[in-house]
C-alpha cells in the first residue's frame, strides 16, 4: 500500500480541491449504458464469470488515472495511492445477505480472476463487511436484478470520501448488444466532468478490445 503525500500548495488542482472540500462539497454521479456484449463473449470463451471480469475492467481503467487514487492518511494528510483495489460485494442467495471485501488488483485479468476465486472461497462463510481490509480501495456493488436508468449512493461522512463508488445493473440484449447501466460517484474535489466522462469512454474501449 504505497502512496505519495500531496502538497496541495504545489498541486495544479490544489485550489479547486480546497474549494470543493472547504466550501462546496459536491459528489458527481453519472450513469451510462455500456455495451458489454464483447466481454460476455470473452468470459464465456475463457470459462470466466462476468462479475469478477467486469470488476477487473473498471479496476484497470481506474488505476490508469490519478484522480481516482486520492485518500487521506491517518494524520489527515492528502495522499495518492500507487494503486487501488476494488472492495466489492458478493451476494449469498441462501440467506439473501452479502459479504464485502477487497481483492488486490493486478493488471492481468486471469491472475485477478483467480484472486477473486480465492478470496470468495476464503470468506464464503462470513457476512457483511470483512475486517482488516487494505485502505487503498474503491467501492463496487452490483444490482443484477434490474436495469436501471440512474442510481446514486450517498456516503454520509464528513464529505471527504474521495474514492470512486461504482455500481452496475442488469444488462439487456438488444440487436446484438448487451446494454448495462454503469454508475460512478466521485468527489468533485478530485475529478471533473471530463474525468468522469473519460472513465466511461475508456471502459467501453477496453470492453470493445475483446471483440472477436
Amino acid at each position: 500500500m504505497n502512496y505519495t503525500k500531496v502538497d496541495i500548495d504545489e498541486w495544479s488542482r490544489g485550489s479547486l480541491f480546497q474549494f470543493y472540500i472547504e466550501k462546496m462539497r459536491i459528489v458527481m454521479s453519472l450513469t451510462v449504458d455500456i455495451n458489454v456484449a464483447p466481454l460476455i463473449t470473452y468470459t464465456k470463451k475463457n470459462a470466466l464469470k462476468f462479475y469478477p471480469a467486469m470488476i477487473w475492467v473498471v479496476s484497470k481503467v481506474i488505476n490508469s488515472h490519478d484522480e481516482f487514487k486520492y485518500s487521506w492518511d491517518a494524520d489527515g494528510n492528502l495522499i495518492r495511492w500507487d494503486s487501488i483495489s476494488p472492495s466489492y460485494t458478493v451476494f449469498n442467495r441462501d440467506d439473501e445477505f452479502f459479504s464485502k471485501f477487497v481483492t488486490e488488483y493486478t493488471d492481468d485479468i486471469f491472475e485477478f480472476y483467480q484472486r477473486t476465486v480465492d478470496d470468495q472461497r476464503k470468506y464464503q462463510e462470513e457476512r457483511a463487511i470483512i475486517g482488516n481490509q487494505p485502505q487503498n480501495f474503491f467501492d463496487v456493488s452490483c444490482l443484477p436484478w434490474v436495469k436501471y436508468k440512474h442510481f446514486d449512493v450517498h456516503v454520509f461522512d464528513e464529505g471527504k470520501f474521495l474514492a470512486p463508488v461504482l455500481t452496475w445493473g442488469k444488462y439487456e440484449v438488444q440487436n446484438g448488444n448487451a446494454l448495462m447501466p454503469l454508475t460512478m460517484n466521485i468527489h468533485h474535489a478530485v475529478a471533473d466532468g471530463f474525468h468522469l466522462s473519460r472513465f466511461f469512454n475508456e471502459v467501453q474501449e477496453l470492453i470493445d478490445s475483446y471483440a472477436e
